[in-house]
């Protein structure tokens, strides 16, 4: 994606949605599913993923804040219900829990 940062923002803000977790299963399944940490903001880091910001990416992944959901973490979302929230960036769909307010 070549646009303008603002714009890239405002089209992954439009594309985001609140999500079951059941319906994520299978994306978790295949392997396809990141966890965003609630500490990054989810628009940002799809915009690193779909720019290849891979010096950002890789100090994430060291800090634990962004990656692969393991299956601790999926057993864990899955005992808890809590509310979703995510966007694709093919071929990954980027969840992250939503900040309680």
């Amino acid at each position: 994606m070549n646009q303008e940062p603002s714009t890239l923002y405002a089209k992954l803000l439009g594309e985001t949605s609140t999500i079951e977790w059941k319906v994520l299963l299978p994306f978790f399944a295949k392997g396809d599913l990141l966890w965003v940490d609630p500490a990054l903001d989810l628009i940002d880091a799809a915009i690193a993923v779909t720019q290849d910001e891979a010096e950002k990416i890789k100090a994430w992944m060291a800090s634990g804040v962004f990656g692969k959901m393991t299956t601790e973490h999926a057993l864990d979302v899955n005992a808890r219900d809590p509310e979703l929230w995510a966007v694709v960036v093919s071929p990954w769909v980027m969840v992250q829990e939503r900040a309680q307010i």
